[in-house]
């Protein structure tokens, strides 16, 4: 992604560039777009720099992405001691925000094109995922409803039944 790419005067969103020359503009929540437009300010502001540089100024490759990540997962344990031991990749983050998005009702034809994916078939793994989730749920909770009741009639139910 290039300066260029970000879109942060009248919307906030991102144009991406992704596999089979297939473009795409994510739209960013409010706080992701002050973080992203002061970061903005600690880079070059050439149009044709990477957003997110390495050391040497050339865009962060796919192994930089993954070392940056496994850097803020260190952190994060310290915090959140159960992220110990869990494989957590780039790839873990784009699925949970399928994840979250499935979860707010959004359409599956619209998670296929934020994601980039050739078709609605391809995301429908999220459905059957979070289907599957939900059941996981149900199987481990007990059945909220009231067990079945008796009825009895009260004294005056049964005088004004016994005056018929």
């Amino acid at each position: 992604m290039q300066v260029r790419d970000v879109l942060l005067e009248r919307q906030s969103a991102v144009h991406l560039h992704g596999k089979g020359r297939k473009e795409r503009a994510i739209p960013l929540w409010a706080n992701t777009a002050a973080e992203l437009r002061a970061w903005l300010n600690k880079i070059s502001p050439a149009p044709d720099a990477p957003v997110f540089p390495n050391r040497a100024g050339a865009p962060l490759t796919r192994s930089g992405v993954r070392d940056r990540l496994n850097r803020a997962l260190a952190v994060a344990e310290r915090q959140c001691p159960s992220l110990h031991g869990q494989h957590i990749s780039p790839h873990t983050l784009r699925h949970s925000t399928a994840m979250h998005l499935l979860e707010s009702g959004t359409d599956l034809a619209v998670i296929a094109l934020w994601l980039g994916h050739s078709s609605p078939a391809v995301t429908h793994q999220y459905l059957e995922a979070d289907l599957a989730a939900k059941e996981a749920v149900l199987r481990r909770l007990a059945d909220p409803s009231p067990a079945p009741a008796r009825f009895h009639p009260g004294d005056r139910l049964l005088a004004f039944l016994q005056a018929l």
